[in-house]
This record gives C-alpha cells, structure tokens and sequence, in this order.
C-alpha cells in the first residue's frame, strides 16, 4: 500500500494560513510576489549560447528557476515557442507592471522569402538540464517493478558452452519474451526499499548490452549479442529495450507541494552527493511526479547527546540544494542535482520547494 507522505513541515512553514489559501498564492501569484521573484541583477535581455540549460537561463532571470513557467510568455508567432535554440534572445519587460520573460527567434531562423518559420531539428534545442548526462545514465540504468521482477527472463547459457560472453555470441535465454526483434541484458543490483514502511519499490538494473532475435522454441530463445558492455554471463536478465526520450523539452516547475521523501541511493555508490550527480528517489508517478519537477533537499541533521538526558537526538536538518526529476517509474525517480551548498548524502529528505518561495512571498520566515 502506497504510504502516506508527511504535510507536517508544510503546515509549521505556513504559520497558521491556511492550506487553500497558501495553494491559491502559489496558482495566482499577486505582481509584487512576481517582481520579487526577480533577480536584482536580472539582465534586460540574454542571448542564449550553446552549452546553456535551461536552469541557467531562467536562474539569471529569477531567484527561484523553477518558476520559470509562470513569468513565460509564449509567442504565437514563433513555432514551438517552449523549444529554445543557441542564438535566440530571451528579455525581461514589464506589462501593466507585471515582468514577463519573452523570446526573440534569431533572425537567420527566418525565411525571408516565405511566412513560414523554418523548422529547427528538436536534437539542438536547450534542454532543462545537460542531458548528455542525464542520455548517458539512463543508457547504463534502468528499474524493474516489483510486480515484474520474478517473471524477467534470463541467460540459461552461452553458446558452444561459453561461461562468459560478449558481442557476436549467442545466447540461449529462458521465459516468455514479448514479440519484437531488439531486446536488451542487464545485471540486477540493488533492491530500492522504502526507508520508512520497508515496502519493496523496485529492483534497480545495469546496462549490459543489446542482442536480437534469432529463434524460439518453446520457452527458449536463441539470441545474438550485438553489442555488450561487460561479458555477459548465466543468470544475467533480458528486457525488452527501454525507449528513452531522444530529447527533453519538459521545464522546469515545483513539484506538488505534498511531495516528501528521501534519497534512496546514488547509483555508482557515490558516498558525497554534489552538483551534477544522479540520485534516486522513494517518489513516483504514483506520487504525482513528473520530468521537470524540482525538489529541495533537507540534510539530515547531525547525531548528538543531550548532555543532561544523555538521549541521542537528532538536530534538525536545513535545506541544502535542489533536485530536478528527469525520469520517473510508478514508485522511483531518477533526480539531477542542480544546487549544492554542502555535500548531500543518502537519506536526506526532500520536499517540495514551492513552500520555500510562499514563505518568501508571504512574509512567513
């Protein structure tokens, strides 16, 4: 059964306003709340590079860059105006004293002979986040959930009696694979569990390599690796090859406000999380999260010995950096480190942020 996520620092940090109040603050920001959210050393107009995410784009215009959605304006007139590309211009104006980020199409993207923009391949846009980062990991990654961890299909054995094996070898695999042609081999490793109801949330598995069909019989089908990574070796599992965006265009925006959970691992048995590192989460699609969403982490505070009690307490914890969720699964995410004040560490909490930015708004400190 899904647990319940704890509101209680979401009530402490509201002070006493109530919850539809506070929700209805953050859906229908007042224009003092919004021009505070600007930088005080925002730009009045930025031209975008190659390299740029963008977090670094907006983070040069607002305090809080996941806010970005809500001061952006789209123009009709540009195709795709939520796709940003290296040599477009992006300005801050004030309309009726609200500030709004527009977007200006670098001219040499216009067809001066036609009324029709020309059309700019998806792959050059400016993702969220580097996601040459975010592509490599999730070729090398990838969670089963629990409910079909038993039935994965397996390496019974190599060809020609082969222990270990690699590209261009065959391989005899056993269990019910589904219809297709590309499948790919993976090496269980660690079992997520949630860190507070010991439910199991899925088994996390490392890329191998990819093979292709040859032939079934029965319930064992022979198969040619194509491509491998590490040797391949009995027991190993076989997946159906996991279809990964080729590109991100999701942006940047608070996660629900009801979202609390912990860093489950860093994948790599990274022990010191920092910026730019890839961490899973006890949060899903089950818990309303999407690509895009950003999440504060809360360091956990340190261990320490009442003097007088002599009770081990725990001090509280402060707020350390920022995640954003680039990949979920029913019960786990996938999150990008994006801000780091100190080291992070598995089993820090995280929260949604956009109380961090009501409690600014509101005054509530």
């Amino acid at each position: 059964m899904q647990k319940t996520k704890n509101k209680a620092k979401w009530h402490r940090r509201l002070s006493g306003w109530s919850l539809g109040a506070a929700c209805m603050a953050l859906l229908s920001p007042t224009q003092a709340a919004l021009k505070e959210d600007i930088r005080s050393d925002a730009p009045q107009r930025y031209e975008v590079v190659k390299g740029d995410t963008l977090w670094d784009i907006s983070g040069r215009f607002l305090k809080y860059p996941w806010q970005w959605p809500e001061l952006w304006e789209v123009n009709a007139q540009i195709a795709n105006p939520h796709l940003i590309y290296p040599g477009d211009s992006v300005y801050l104006y004030y309309r009726d004293g609200r500030p709004y980020l527009g977007l200006e199409r670098d001219d040499e993207d216009v067809l001066r002979l036609s009324p029709q923009v020309r059309s700019i391949s998806a792959r050059d846009a400016i993702a969220p986040l580097p996601w040459d980062i975010v592509r490599s990991f999730l070729e090398g990654n990838r969670i089963v959930s629990p409910d079909d961890v038993d039935s994965v299909p397996y390496v019974l054995a190599g060809d020609d009696r082969r222990i270990l094996s690699g590209a261009g070898d065959r391989l005899y695999v056993r269990g019910e694979l589904p219809a297709g042609r590309y499948y790919g081999l993976y090496r269980p490793g660690q079992r997520y569990l949630d860190p507070d109801t010991g439910e199991f949330l899925g088994l996390e598995m490392e890329t191998l390599g990819e093979t292709r069909f040859l032939r079934q019989e029965n319930d064992i089908t022979l198969l040619e690796v194509t491509s491998s990574r590490q040797e391949i070796r009995p027991g190993d599992k076989v997946l159906p090859l996991e279809r990964l965006p080729a590109t991100s265009e999701f942006q940047p925006s608070a996660a629900p406000y009801t979202s609390e959970g912990q860093i489950l691992a860093v994948p790599g048995g990274v022990r010191y999380i920092g910026r730019l590192d890839v961490v899973a989460l006890d949060l899903g699609r089950r818990d309303g999260l999407t690509p895009g969403d950003v999440l504060a982490v809360e360091q956990l505070g340190e261990t320490v010995v009442d003097p007088v009690t002599e009770q081990t307490l725990r001090l509280p914890g402060e707020d350390a950096g920022l995640l954003m969720v680039f990949y979920t699964y029913e019960r786990i995410s996938y999150a990008l480190v994006m801000q780091a004040s100190r080291s992070l560490a598995v089993g820090d909490r995280v929260h949604a942020p956009a109380d961090d930015a009501l409690v600014a708004r509101l005054g509530l400190h």
